[in-house]
């Protein structure tokens, strides 16, 4: 027995031995087939390459082409070049009027540092009042423009103006730029780069405020917030390498971190941001790693803005910090649960109600503890907008007869349909929403799908890029449906989003699969009609819009402001050094820009105390005595006072939104009852009695100048009564 059983065991191991070297040179082929991986023919790498080169060559060139448009449509527009310095500065309405003062300030400076200095403790703008004026007004483009000026050795070649003006036109071809590689991104071709450039361009009235005030702060930070978007569109991607999602989120870093320090209103927009990122990561449409990535980055980019920012309060009561914090915590709390069972729906329901909870406690309990300056007025303001609340202030009610914070105009969505873009954006925002909803039920019930989406598949809404777009263009959305202004953030990503969807051929393959088509094989159809479409559209654009842009381009418009510029050259030439003007905030920032005198008011609604000094000094368009009118300017040590006639005899277009009307409504001058408003003071309109020269009004003030719309008057310092 013992003979017999030897060669069976023997053939046994060698059964055993066979069958682990098959299972070895099997690993082994599986090792050096993942590791040498099959080489891409050199036709698709040099169709590639093409592809890429082409797509950012079109970007670039099409950012350059719209600054060029800019810079060519403002010379037109105010014959700048034509004209001297002190009617070049009169363009700059309002707040511009302001910024453009401190980039000038930062060049007559003798060092950077000492400019630094004297606009950090500036007691020579407003009088009575010592202000920060880089924290106050976010004033770092104009450090950063006066540096590169004079580092670059600028002042020997280009006009302060012209270097400032530019670097602003420089950033508006970089949104463009951003704006056409966050569609590339979505879409796959470079071809919806091109149509989101000429919507943007075809409807800039409502894409951009760029034409009617360069220096604003939004225009120099929604470049970067565009690049920030461009930069996560691709890091939210799932089929990006390694190497690209370091760059991506590199330049995400970045550019989140300038757009904080370029706007003081950049962190609520990050907000909304966040919030498209936390539904995102709610419904499992993306891996949570990445999105606490972006997470990160805000608290970061918020902790150095904070230091940076003189310890800016308001980073630290913000709502962006509070989800964040909360995000980063319940992600602590965070369970392991399989997926699609019903403890994992209850898990996600319970981690929803619970950031939705503490970020609400955080923000309470930083407002408690965090010394802060939040803008309460604005609070005011919503409050009235929604009717939550009734006003008599003439703050509250100045601000709700402001074009920009009314609702849109019928005009809006009408021009938006002339150009074709809203029944395009409402078509692929509805089959975008469509199918993420579907994905998303489909994850809820347990459904399994697959991680790498194809053509085939018609399943846009399972892309993480794409749903987070349409989470965020919802948001803005509904922001733009409330307040007209914020069209300006909604209105580039309607573009960019249209634009994708019409040159996407997976947009329409999801369409073709829920319709069923049969007759025509559906992949060849989508891929067609992805090239076909916009083409259509593009030219239709270019046949109805390129002669009207052209046309734009040829006629020489021409800024006539002679009684603006007369009265400047008298300030600057009559009225003493130390003297101290009062008069309507928007005329102050224009004497405060062309002269260089102290005034008694600026054109800021941010602070609590600029806009009491404004209903103030405002008094002088109300029905109130010489004697009142002498005590509220003294008070702000003012020695001129400006009537300006434009107010004064102000025919509003909107009834009852003139200022001497909510200055009567605020003062109790005029009461409504049943409809008929009843007129009470024994007192005439001050702008209108002083005009008359008659006692007591000549005791108080001395007019001094005056031309067709201003009236200039001295407040007297010793009161002379006669009759």
């Amino acid at each position: 027995m013992a003979e017999e059983e030897g060669p069976t065991i023997e053939l046994r191991q060698r059964r055993k031995l066979k069958s682990s070297e098959n299972k070895e040179s099997a690993k082994e082929e599986k090792i050096s087939d993942t590791l040498v991986p099959e080489r891409t023919p050199k036709h698709v790498l040099f169709q590639r390459f093409a592809k890429i080169f082409i797509g950012c060559l079109a970007a670039v060139t099409s950012g350059m082409m719209y600054a060029l448009y800019l810079s060519a449509y403002h010379e037109r527009k105010f014959w700048f070049s034509n004209r001297q310095e002190l009617e070049r500065e009169i363009t700059f309405q309002g707040d511009s009027a302001i910024y453009y003062s401190y980039y000038k300030d930062m060049l007559k400076a003798p060092s950077f540092e000492r400019g630094v200095y004297e606009l950090t403790h500036n007691n020579r703008t407003v009088s009575l009042k010592t202000i920060n004026a880089v924290q106050q007004m976010s004033l770092y483009p104009e450090l950063i423009a006066s540096v590169l000026y004079q580092a670059t050795g600028s002042n020997e070649v280009i006009e302060p103006v012209y270097f400032y003006i530019g670097i602003v036109f420089g950033l508006q071809g970089i949104y463009v730029t951003a704006l056409f590689v966050t569609s590339w991104l979505m879409s796959g071709t470079w071809l919806a780069g091109m149509l989101t450039v000429a919507w943007f361009i075809i409807n800039r009235v409502d894409t951009t405020r760029i034409e009617y005030s360069i220096p604003l702060r939004e225009n120099w930070a929604l470049p970067y917030f565009a690049c920030q978007i461009a930069a996560l569109t691709g890091y939210l991607k799932s089929n990006l390498n390694t190497y690209g999602e370091r760059f991506c989120y590199l330049l995400m870093s970045a550019s989140t971190y300038t757009f904080m320090m370029m706007w003081e209103y950049s962190h609520y927009l990050l907000f909304l941001q966040a919030i498209s990122l936390f539904l995102l990561d709610s419904f499992s449409l993306e891996q949570s790693e990445k999105v606490h990535e972006v997470y990160k980055i805000y608290i970061f980019s918020l902790f150095l803005g904070y230091l940076l920012q003189f310890e800016n309060s308001a980073l630290l009561v913000s709502p962006l910090l509070s989800l964040v914090v909360a995000l980063m915590f319940a992600k602590c709390l965070q369970l392991n649960v399989k997926k699609g069972t019903f403890i994992a729906k209850i898990m996600k329901v319970i981690n929803f109600y619970l950031v939705c909870t503490l970020t609400v406690t955080l923000n309470i309990i930083m407002k408690m503890f965090v010394p802060h300056k939040e803008n309460g007025h604005m609070l005011k303001f919503l409050e009235v907008k929604f009717g939550l609340n009734m006003t008599k202030n003439f703050t509250m009610n100045w601000l709700l007869c402001q074009e920009s914070l009314q609702a849109p105009s019928q005009d809006f969505f009408l021009r938006l349909t002339q150009s074709s873009l809203l029944p395009f954006y409402v078509l692929v925002l509805i089959i975008c929403f469509l199918s993420m909803m579907q994905v998303i039920f489909r994850r809820i019930n347990g459904k399994s799908l697959k991680e790498t989406i194809t053509l085939e598949d018609g399943r846009i809404g399972g892309r993480p890029e794409i749903i987070y777009h349409v989470i965020h263009t919802i948001l803005l959305g509904s922001l733009a449906m409330i307040i007209e202004g914020l069209k300006y953030l909604w209105t580039p990503y309607v573009c960019m989003l249209a634009a994708f969807g019409v040159c996407s051929p997976e947009l329409w393959m999801t369409l073709f699969k829920w319709l069923r088509l049969r007759t025509v094989h559906p992949v060849l159809l989508a891929l067609i009609l992805s090239m076909a479409v916009p083409t259509i559209i593009g030219l239709s654009l270019w046949k109805e819009f390129f002669p009207r842009l052209m046309t734009e381009l040829m006629e020489l418009q021409e800024f006539y402001d002679p009684d603006t510029v007369e009265l400047m050259t008298w300030i600057k030439r009559q009225a003493p050094v130390a003297a101290v003007f009062a008069g309507s905030p928007q005329l102050m920032g224009a004497i405060k820009l062309c002269t260089g005198w102290m005034v008694t008011s600026l054109p800021l609604y941010n602070d609590d105390d600029l806009l009491k000094r404004n209903e103030n000094i405002y008094q002088i368009y109300s029905k109130r005595s010489a004697e009142d009118i002498y005590k509220i300017l003294t008070s702000y040590k003012a020695n001129y006072l400006i009537v300006e006639d434009a107010i004064c005899n102000e025919v509003g277009t909107m009834r009852g939104c003139r200022v001497k009307d909510l200055l009567d409504i605020a003062n109790g001058h005029v009461v409504c009852e049943e409809g008929d408003k009843l007129s009470y003071s024994k007192y005439g309109r001050f702008c209108h009695e002083v005009k008359i020269n008659y006692s007591p009004y000549v005791n108080y003030f001395t007019r001094v100048y005056w031309n067709r719309s201003y009236f200039v008057y001295k407040i007297n310092t010793v009161i002379s009564f006669q009759s």
